[in-house]
Parts: C-alpha cells; structure tokens; sequence
C-alpha cells in the first residue's frame, strides 16, 4: 500500500503529506556490521545488487537510502544499484519483472500486494528473516498479509493506520468532548448534525472503493471475520455473529441517520471534499488528507480546527484499524539471493528498520519505537490503532472482492435501501466471497 508521510510535529501545526521533511533525528546509524552480515561479507565482494525503492526520491528517503547502502556496502564489499519506481509506474513495472523483464534483487513493496506477486511467483520466501534475530520482535499481526501457507514473503517497514479526523473547532463551539465508545460518537454525530444543518454528516459513511478500512475497523472490533484460510479453501465469514454486529454499526451510520442515503457510494475522497466545505463532522481516514482539506477549503481548514482521535469501539477503547504499510522483499528471481537476504536482514533489523519509518514519517514496527512515537500528540492516534491493526483475507483475489465487485459495498446498500434484510444481504455476499477468493 502506498503510504503518505506524516511528520512528528501536532497536527494543529503540521503540513502533512508525501515527500516532506522527515520527524526522525537524521542521525545515521551506526554501520557496525550485524553477525550474519560480518559473518557473509566477504563472499559479496564484486557482487551487485539492484535495489528498487517506490515514490519519489525526497531529500530524507534519499539521504536514509545513501546510509544503508553505504552500511551494507561497507559490511559486505557488494555494491547496491539503487532505482527509484514513482508509484504510477509501479504495477507495471512489478508486472514487466514478474513476466520475465528486468527485475530488483530487493524491493520495496505495499503491504497488501504482497499476496498477489507472491502468487506469480514474484516473490523469494524469506521465513529465515522473521524467525531470527531482530526481526523476532514485530508483531506477528503485522504480518498478516506477508505470511501465505506458512512462508513469509516480505518483512514489514513501516507502517499506516487510520484515525477519526474532526472539526475541532465545532466540537470547541458545542462544547463535545472526544468520545470515547461508540455511543458517545453517535450522539457527538447527531449535535453536529443538529446544529450545522441536515446536510451535513456527523461521521460520513464510506461506501466506496475504500469502505472496507472503516466497515473493517466495525467487523474485527467486534469479534468477526471476513474469511479464513480452512485447508486449502477460503470460508467466508461474513455471516457470523462478529460481522454482522460490525455490519449494523456500518449500516446504521445512514439508517440512523448520521450520513445520508444520498452519499451512498463516497469515498474518502467525497468525504474529504465535502468535509472541507462544511459537510461533513467526523470521518474516517489518515494525516495524508489533510494538505487536500487545506486546499480544498482555500486554507480556511487548517491548525487547531482539525483534529484526530482513535476510532472508539463499542464498549470503550480504541476500535482495530486497517494495516497500511510498507515491506521490503526479495524479488523471486533476485541473480544474488543471499546477498539480497542479508540487504533485507540489515534494513529491516530495528535499527535501520525504525529509522525507515521515523525518517519516512512513517509507523515502526518494534513495539517500544512504536510505544515511544505514542507519546508525541500528533501521532498517539495513530499508534494506538497500528498497535491493533488487522489485515484483509491474504488472498491475491482481495481486490477483486473488495474493489473491483465491491461485494459488500452492494450488500450495505441493498439493506440501507431496504431491498434485503442484513441476513439476506450477507448470505450473498458471503458466496460471493468464497466463489472469488477461491477461483484460481
């Protein structure tokens, strides 16, 4: 998943968005070599390495990806090609490869492509990595998407999670506090609705291409599924108890009428157009919005009149979030596999592998970085929802359900619409699920 950038600084101040300075020290670290580079380097003399970094070039990724290279280089005798892919190009450029062209011995990779190219056998299995050293201590649900049949296929980065952003200045104005359950959200929902007018939504419903990050984040936190891996079928799940709790919540933002049946096919973007002109109070979405608000609204949403807090869960506490993030891998026909092995074991080890994601603005994946980024206002939000976030089904079919068929983005509508009952909608849309993800 292609991930914005967001910077440490509070988000009444921050210009949040890809490519800007980045929130770590800047310090490098040091270039010591780790055992299993010591122990491989000198066979790596005369070797090369292509080394595919994704986005833009920016003077803190540019200057992150020197010093690695630099250490690796310094610790092995190799040498390390490095080409930057600006994410338009990068589909094709990973189809080109995985059909035969030209391909990196490591890549930087989204997190939720990683069971597709694994499934072109684009991937190198890397379980060696994650089950040694440093790398034992990420979080195993960090690896939902990264982990098929038992084999890893990439380690996570750096990571992205989603938060509820809302008018500050309205709930100063009505005199709201945060709300901390779901209840609380609801009601704070309907006193903006009351006093801005009918056609604004209190917390806007996403029904579009994205839906699923915030009818997700209602489902898992309820104890439900979308589908599960039996042997070597997928099960849909969507039926169960779990789910459809989660469900109604999602559903009800427009039957009780928080979010009009008019909008029933936004997505964050519609929301985010209309949220900057007055619309919306409370959405579901992520720093990297908040440069479009900004200019949306011609720099009238900005400062302490935004805000984010962690999506509440029913009962208290903060709901689970979607799993955004960033890998890095080895390509499946990499020309110098260890030596890929040993570039991926460096970079993604903590010390390198929380510089990756301080400096980038993004999530680190070791639990006391994670911890300690929490402290800092701009970014509690956002690791307290990345401590609990969840993956999609690990299928290369995902997109298909999700997006392209928007199986339950129709489901939502037909009960919103009052064409189905809930049970009627999820039953169907469970068969669906199951007929996509398990076609080969």
């Amino acid at each position: 998943m292609k991930i914005a950038k967001i910077t440490a600084t509070t988000v009444t101040t921050a210009a949040l968005a890809l490519g800007l300075a980045a929130c770590g020290s800047g310090e490098a670290p040091s270039t010591q070599p780790s055992t299993a580079a010591s122990a491989s380097g000198p066979k790596y003399a005369g070797k090369e390495l292509t080394f595919w970094r994704l986005g833009d070039s920016n003077p803190a990724a540019q200057k992150y990806t020197d010093e690695l290279v630099a250490a690796f280089e310094q610790q092995t005798g190799a040498k390390v090609k490095v080409e930057w892919i600006p994410w338009p190009q990068v589909n094709d450029k990973f189809t080109a490869a995985a059909a035969g062209g030209a391909g990196p011995d490591v890549t930087e990779i989204g997190n939720d492509q990683v069971p597709l190219w694994q499934s072109q056998d684009a991937l190198e299995p890397i379980t060696d990595i994650v089950g040694a050293g440093d790398q034992t201590q990420i979080p195993k649900n960090l690896m939902g998407l990264e982990t098929i049949d038992g084999e890893t296929y990439a380690v996570p980065w750096g990571g992205g999670s989603r938060a509820v952003l809302y008018r500050a200045d309205w709930f100063k104005e009505l005199k709201l506090e945060i709300p901390k359950t779901w209840d609380e959200l609801v009601a704070a929902a309907k006193k903006i609705q009351a006093e801005k007018g009918k056609d604004v939504d209190g917390f806007a419903f996403n029904g579009g291409s994205d839906a699923n990050h915030l009818l997700g984040a209602l489902a898992w936190t309820a104890g439900g599924e979308y589908a599960v891996k039996e042997g070597d079928k997928w099960v849909g799940k969507v039926t169960e108890p779990g789910f459809k709790a989660g469900f109604a919540q999602y559903t009800g933002l427009v039957t009780d009428g928080l979010s009009s049946k008019a909008r029933l096919t936004q997505n964050t973007v519609d929301i985010r157009t209309r949220f900057a002109n007055n619309k919306v109070g409370m959405y579901l979405t992520a720093s990297w919005d908040l440069p479009g608000i900004e200019e949306d609204s011609k720099g009238k949403l900005k400062g302490d009149k935004l805000a984010f807090f962690p999506l509440p869960s029913k009962d208290g506490g903060e709901a689970q979030s979607f799993l955004g993030g960033n890998d890095i891998a080895v390509w499946g026909t990499a020309k110098e596999k260890d030596a890929a092995k040993d570039f991926v074991r460096l970079a993604s080890g903590k010390e390198w592998g929380v510089k990756y994601a301080t400096d980038g603005g993004l999530l680190p994946v070791y639990p006391d970085a994670l911890a300690k980024l929490a402290e800092d206002p701009a970014q509690a939000p956002f690791a307290a929802a990345f401590a609990k976030a969840k993956a999609f089904p690990a299928s290369p079919n995902w997109t298909e359900a999700n997006e392209t068929k928007a199986v339950l983005q129709n489901a939502a509508r037909t009960v919103i619409e009052g064409k189905a009952t809930a049970d009627e909608a999820l039953a169907k849309a469970n068969k669906e699920i199951e007929d996509i993800l398990n076609a080969s």
